[in-house]
């Protein structure tokens, strides 16, 4: 599938320089016999490309002129797909004006317009039938990650101004995490590495100037920004004798890394800030748990069910 989708792609770049080719040139540019050719271009012509065809001597394909926005490459997992990951980052937010979830309820509402023809039916009847629960979460502005990404990209200074500072950084990663969009990079100022909340940074400008590249702190951007979140959290090791799809649920809420012991057990790795927040998610588990470390929690646990006894 790889290996068509990436012939197809070619063909359709070719096309799209706007001259007409006989068949012979073009399957000796893609190293594909004349066969295996004519198919693509049917596939093309399924996706809603307008291939124009010219057949016998002097014969051609061309792409029809005049398209506008032609239609995305995109099979049918990979449209379902879209539509769903703009619903949900157009739930996640407050739709402020020029914020990334505004712009991915616009783009949610205009996806079908540029897909194949075969696919439009089936993105509208799953757009119709679906409903994304708004959860709060502070928008970022699109066009701050966008300037972002370009000094990212070509490893640019760059200043703003945050929690009323002018802040000069060498950014290196956006992440997210949490419903939350951060910046990982180095503060120039404080000769240290620092996260930054995007949806806090404003006036950002890119300077232009180069900055030489630096090792990570951390295996990942994301490992970092756990460990700062977490600095003041404990790590929970429990055992809970329920099913590791009912443990997932029950400690969604959490950072949990989860492995099933057995189809009734599951060993649970947890991060929290306090024990206490465990306790709702599990009570409704209504199964046994074995806290196995640290110490304090398991002494903290069994101090707590001797008081509700």
């Amino acid at each position: 599938m790889a290996d068509v989708t990436q012939r197809v792609l070619a063909l359709l770049a070719t096309l799209q320089t706007g001259r007409a080719f006989s068949g012979d040139e073009l399957a000796g540019r893609l190293g594909t016999s004349p066969r295996t050719l004519r198919r693509d271009i049917e596939k093309l012509r399924g996706y809603g490309y307008p291939v124009q065809t010219q057949p016998g001597p002097g014969g051609y394909y061309r792409l029809s002129r005049g398209t506008v926005m032609p239609p995305l490459l995109l099979d049918d997992e990979e449209a379902v797909a879209a539509m769903l990951g703009l619903a949900t980052l157009a739930a996640s937010g407050s739709a402020g004006s020029g914020s990334v979830d505004d712009a991915a309820a616009r783009a949610y509402g205009k996806l079908d317009q540029f897909l194949p023809r075969r696919l439009r039916h089936r993105v509208s009847a799953l757009r119709s039938g679906l409903e994304a629960g708004r959860t709060p979460a502070p928008s970022t502005s699109a066009a701050t990650m966008s300037l972002l990404a370009e000094a990212i990209a070509h490893r640019h200074q760059i200043t703003f101004r945050y929690a009323g500072e002018l802040r000069r950084v060498e950014p290196y990663r956006q992440l997210h995490l949490r419903l939350r969009w951060y910046l990982l990079a180095f503060d120039t100022g404080r000769d240290d590495w620092r996260v930054f909340r995007i949806d806090r940074i404003t006036d950002p400008v890119d300077t232009g100037h180069p900055y030489a590249e630096r090792p990570l702190p951390a295996r990942t951007g994301l490992d970092y920004l756990r460990q700062g979140l977490g600095k003041d959290s404990q790590r929970v090791v429990l055992t809970v004798h329920a099913p590791l799809t009912a443990v997932a649920d029950a400690l969604r809420h959490h950072e949990a890394d989860l492995t099933a012991l057995s189809a009734d057990r599951t060993r649970a790795v947890v991060t929290v800030d306090a024990w206490q927040w465990l306790l709702p998610g599990l009570a409704f588990l209504d199964a046994d748990v074995v806290v196995h470390s640290p110490a304090s929690v398991r002494a903290a646990w069994l101090r707590f069910t001797a008081r509700i006894t």
